[in-house]
């Protein structure tokens, strides 16, 4: 084991067992800040770089160079992505604080009926349902500490954001069509200062990297507070490759390589995987050892499978008049009267409706990839007059769409690069059809003389690979995230979600992150593990 490696925070060594957090995101940044404010020392071990708020770009395509996790990916299955971005299944952040600092600010909590999705829509052909192992009743204590952590807008006496013309836009059409439930919010940031943070200054550019910081991230919150202790060093630039176990078959370290390519082992007496839920299941799956010869947390099957995506789409409608949906709030507001249950609509489950806006550079990138003429370039054209929303819903979970170890790609460090294969259920597409026609008559509703309809984005929202079970042959996980096969070891990000919900996830990731570190905090004070 070469050298040393870059640290923040006070050096750990790599012999003290300690908490390992793979991963800084929402599920591993709140891991680390949670232990370290009970003494608990934690080593995070995260992929990318520790960008600062002063070195975001405030530019689309230099920003999403800067942050996205570009490693090399493969894409298969019918799913559009898998055409459109082929080596881009997924839109996440490679740097300190995870995908929180590309994110829509948008915090719904899940509903009571999405925790029991196989008591409720009953079986349905080609969909892996299964319930929960926890309630709504289980999580709304901590939903309640995730909200204050993030500073939830319209939650806890939060005050709202000021509705911008994009919303506003969304607003009257959906009074127009009799939706009741419509709001700026639930959103992830500041109306007004709030925990060290300013206040919203309304710029249009804070969804890929917040440089005012009124925006709550891991980045801007938890992993700063968990350095400050004194009990957390934060390792950039460290890519794990392997976790271990003993012979009992108790996790024990976590080896990974430096910025130079240099093999590191650091001990563990619990390792927590959360490198979003494409990296964690690819870690275990690289993890196979002669106990667990298809992979660590595997005796299952399931590590990899049911992934979800949630269903998207996005509808942009042109006016006669200028709307400017670039000003203000990217998601600056939620329409929620079709996250319900209600089968007579076609489908299972619900979606949410909610404001979003693209820069034109990002407009012409996925309004319709690898179109021209004049169709497309009415479109562009439009721009200042254009409103914009997206369609974000549950998908089913299905064991075919997985993430496995590619064995004809690798990475920059020759490790296998992971394959995600995706294909829409029919209650997907139903959803997503009805979405569509919904947010067609919203904007008919108000004059629009045009909408168009984007095929789906690589996802932002990955769900499900390693998901929560009661049963250790349902699942990867039990309802803490602990896997049901190897002591020591949790899982936490949005993984272990058995299903989506309609709800964007950061909330409940969060939230199920303040309960897993309660637990791990209670057995290391009882030396169970």
């Amino acid at each position: 084991m070469a050298g040393q490696t870059p640290h923040l925070g006070n050096p750990i060594d790599h012999d003290e067992e300690v908490v390992v957090i793979v991963g800084s995101g929402a599920g591993g940044g709140t891991v680390a800040y949670e232990l370290t404010q009970k003494g608990i020392p934690c080593v995070v071990l995260e992929a990318g770089p520790w960008l600062l708020p002063e070195d975001y770009e405030n530019d689309e395509w230099a920003a999403f160079n800067q942050m996205a996790w570009l490693d090399n990916r493969t894409a298969s299955g019918p799913y559009r992505v898998a055409t459109d971005f082929p080596n881009l299944p997924a839109w996440i952040v490679k740097a300190v604080g995870g995908t929180t600092t590309h994110w829509s600010g948008a915090t719904p909590r899940f509903r009571e009926y999405e925790f029991k999705t196989r008591s409720h829509y009953g079986r349905i052909e080609g969909a892996n349902l299964l319930d929960w192992p926890i309630t709504l009743a289980d999580l709304a204590p901590y939903y309640d500490r995730a909200e204050k952590a993030i500073g939830s807008t319209h939650r806890h006496g939060r005050p709202a954001l000021p509705a911008n013309n994009n919303y506003k836009v969304l607003a009257n059409g959906a009074e127009k069509v009799g939706y009741k439930f419509y709001a700026t919010g639930p959103y992830g940031t500041n109306a007004e200062p709030y925990d060290g943070r300013p206040a919203s200054i309304q710029d249009g550019f804070n969804f890929q990297g917040d440089k005012s910081t009124a925006k709550w991230s891991t980045a801007v919150r938890e992993i700063p507070r968990a350095v400050a202790t004194g009990k957390c060093e934060v390792r950039p630039s460290s890519q794990a490759v392997q976790v271990t176990h003993d012979a009992s078959g108790r996790a024990d370290a976590v080896l990974y390589l430096d910025a130079d390519g240099n093999l590191h082992r650091q001990a563990a007496k619990v390792v927590c995987v959360a490198g979003n839920s494409i990296e964690s299941p690819r870690l275990l799956l690289m993890s196979a050892s002669s106990l667990h010869p298809d992979g660590l947390a595997n005796s299952s099957g399931q590590v990899g499978r049911n992934y979800m995506r949630h269903t998207t789409g996005s509808v942009y409608a042109r006016f006669d008049q200028p709307v400017r949906m670039y000003r203000g709030e990217t998601m600056a507001g939620i329409i929620a009267d079709e996250a319900r249950l209600d089968t007579s609509r076609g489908f299972a489950g619900g979606y949410y409706m909610e404001t979003l806006s693209l820069g034109p550079a990002f407009l012409a990138a996925f309004a319709e990839p690898g179109s021209w003429g004049p169709e497309f370039t009415e479109i562009l054209d439009a721009y200042s007059r254009t409103a914009g929303m997206w369609v974000v819903g549950e998908d089913m979970p299905q064991e075919t769409n997985r993430v496995t170890l590619s064995s004809g790609h690798q990475d920059q460090w020759g490790l296998p690069a992971p394959d995600v294969h995706f294909e829409d259920h029919p209650n997907d597409v139903a959803m997503r059809e009805h979405g569509y026609g919904r947010a067609d008559m919203l904007y008919e509703a108000v004059g629009a003389n045009g909408t168009h309809h984007t095929p789906p984005y690589p996802a932002t929202h990955n769900l499900g690979t390693c998901r929560m079970s009661e049963r250790p042959e349902d699942g990867v996980v039990d309802a803490f995230g602990q896997a049901h096969d190897v002591p020591g070891l949790y899982v936490s990000d949005g993984s272990v979600m058995t299903t989506g919900a309609a709800a964007n996830p950061t909330l409940t990731i969060v939230a199920l992150a303040i309960r897993q570190a309660e637990h791990i905090a209670s057995q290391l004070g009882t030396g169970a593990s």
